[in-house]
């Protein structure tokens, strides 16, 4: 594994967007970006599998997560900042990419593949789609307003994700997500975010419409869609795979999002991104 960092330009200043990767520098490469409350290191197991075919996995922590700088007004933790961001490092790889975008991360990717001369090959959206229901955006920010200040140690924060992110479902390693996701504090330990990223989920929720966004995308599209998602609705997700170009998987025993630390959902992804 390795560390790596870029300058990006946001409102009028320059921030550091950082990452970890894994393979061969020359391999042909693979962004795997994270969900609303997570980080690069979510990646580590399916990351490690794709390097072990060959190819770049770079993987980073947006902006306000692990490694990368906080923003300084909350009202810019929303997807378009992301992908300013996110554009820098694209501008480094310098050629075609595949996307592994998980909930935030797969919106992301949705805005960069509707972008003409994207470098986007092929996107794989994890429990992400082109709705997102009101009720699935306030449960959300439900549980960011109720994330505790301070955990009294690593047991307590794994005992904590376990409990919000059962969802992620079979082969989620909750002790690996827990070390990677904390900070030091005065009293004991912080989840690696900026509460701050909890502002624009204040106030009522409404339904999400990406449709627009979804319709301008060409690369070849994997849609993962946990079984029992409430992100990702069943009746949506086969409305998006109806979509030339667009295949559908479902998770058995999983909500939002897959963790994509199983190996069966490993095997799916090596399948889709090793085709031409």
């Amino acid at each position: 594994m390795r560390r790596g960092a870029c300058s990006f330009l946001l409102a009028g200043r320059f921030h550091r967007l950082a990452w970890v990767e894994w393979g061969p520098e020359d391999g042909a490469p693979v962004l795997c970006v994270h969900g609303l409350t997570r980080n690069g290191r979510d990646f580590d197991a399916l990351a490690q599998a794709l390097a072990a075919q060959g190819r770049r996995v770079i993987c980073p922590d947006l902006p306000g997560r692990g490694a990368s700088d906080w923003l300084p007004d909350a009202a810019l933790y929303q997807p378009p900042s992301y992908v300013v961001a996110l554009a820098h490092l694209l501008a480094r790889l310098e050629g075609p990419v595949d996307w592994v975008g998980t909930s935030l991360g797969g919106i992301c990717g949705m805005l960069v593949a509707a972008g003409a001369g994207n470098p986007i090959r092929r996107l794989v959206l994890n429990d992400v789609g082109a709705r997102i229901p009101a009720a699935a955006l306030a449960r959300i920010g439900a549980y960011l307003a109720a994330a505790p200040a301070v955990f009294a140690d690593l047991t307590a924060v794994e005992a904590y994700l376990a409990r919000v992110h059962a969802p992620f479902g079979p082969g989620t390693d909750f002790a690996h997500l827990a070390r990677h996701s904390v900070r030091a504090v005065p009293g004991g330990l912080a989840l690696h975010y900026d509460p701050a990223i909890a502002v624009p989920f204040a106030g009522p929720a409404v339904d999400a419409d990406l449709s627009a966004v979804w319709a301008l995308g060409t690369a070849p599209t994997l849609i993962l869609r946990g079984a029992s998602s409430d992100l990702l609705t069943a009746e949506d997700a086969r409305a998006m795979a109806a979509k030339p170009g667009a295949v559908l998987h479902e998770v058995p025993g999983a909500g939002h999002a897959p963790s994509l630390m199983d190996p069966a959902q490993i095997q799916v992804l090596q399948g889709f991104l090793a085709e031409s």
